[in-house]
């Protein structure tokens, strides 16, 4: 156990979807619950359709709010025609968490085999903002959320973390 305080830190959640609404939107509403349950702050939600503009806009919108530290997005990771979430963060990404992905895709084939090649979850950093893709469904973001984001959200986990790190992600865009 460490001696290091809990930090809460701000989170934004977008559900990407052409047919979801927030009466129906149970992958944001599992993430809102385990970002809120965790005690961390929920920054902002919305939905948006499978629009690859839009999409980036919004990331680049929060990824530009100071009241933003993360985004954590779900639906659109998969291979169709409209699954365009995974494009839509790189247009934004200065740096891709290549980790995340790998890891993620470990997680899932423990759970569902082979299937789990079809998800392209990812992660990457802009503007000193994280940002995670999950697949949408529920069970996705559980385990997304609870055996990745939980604790690299966690400032006590160690032996590191991603919000030790913060203060440093736009370090190369200070003067020196």
């Amino acid at each position: 156990m460490t001696d290091r305080q809990f930090i809460p830190i701000r989170i934004a959640v977008l559900t990407v979807s052409d047919t979801r609404q927030l009466s129906d939107d149970k992958s944001g509403q599992t993430l809102v619950d385990r970002i809120t349950g965790d005690n961390h702050i929920l920054a902002d939600r919305k939905i948006l359709p499978d629009e690859r503009d839009q999409i980036a806009a919004q990331l680049r919108a929060w990824c530009a709010d100071p009241n933003v530290d993360a985004v954590i997005s779900t639906g659109g990771t998969g291979l169709t025609g409209r699954d365009i979430t995974v494009e839509a963060h790189r247009d934004v990404y200065e740096k891709e968490i290549d980790a995340f992905s790998t890891y993620f895709t470990m997680i899932s084939a423990d759970k569902i085999g082979t299937s789990a090649i079809q998800s392209r979850a990812c992660a990457g950093v802009a503007d000193g903002t994280y940002l995670f893709a999950l697949p949408g469904s529920p069970g996705a973001c559980k385990d997304g959320w609870d055996q990745i984001l939980r604790y690299q959200l966690d400032y006590r986990h160690m032996p590191c973390n991603f919000v030790e790190i913060m203060p440093r992600l736009d370090e190369h865009q200070r003067r020196k």
